[in-house]
């Protein structure tokens, strides 16, 4: 166990992120897993950036990588020209 008052805190503090940052990426992959369950292209090209933006804010935060974030735009946006 932490015996100082700063290494507390810090605990106490990374639990808090830690949640936080949990839930945005869960909230991405389910912002990501209902865009690619849309079959009709015109639905999904108004989700788009609204999924974009959300991919694109937590990367500019550092909770998913900056390249991660470019393969998840990249491949979201294949299958929406597929469609």
């Amino acid at each position: 166990m932490a015996n100082h008052k700063s290494s507390l805190k810090r605990i106490r503090s990374n639990n808090s992120k830690r949640l936080a940052n949990r839930y945005y990426a869960k909230t991405m992959r389910n912002a990501l897993r209902d865009i690619k369950m849309i079959t009709v292209k015109a639905e999904a090209e108004q989700q788009l950036p609204k999924v974009v933006s959300l991919i694109d804010k937590l990367a500019k935060k550092g909770i998913i990588h900056r390249n991660k974030a470019a393969n998840l735009k990249s491949g979201l946006m294949k299958k929406i020209n597929n469609l």
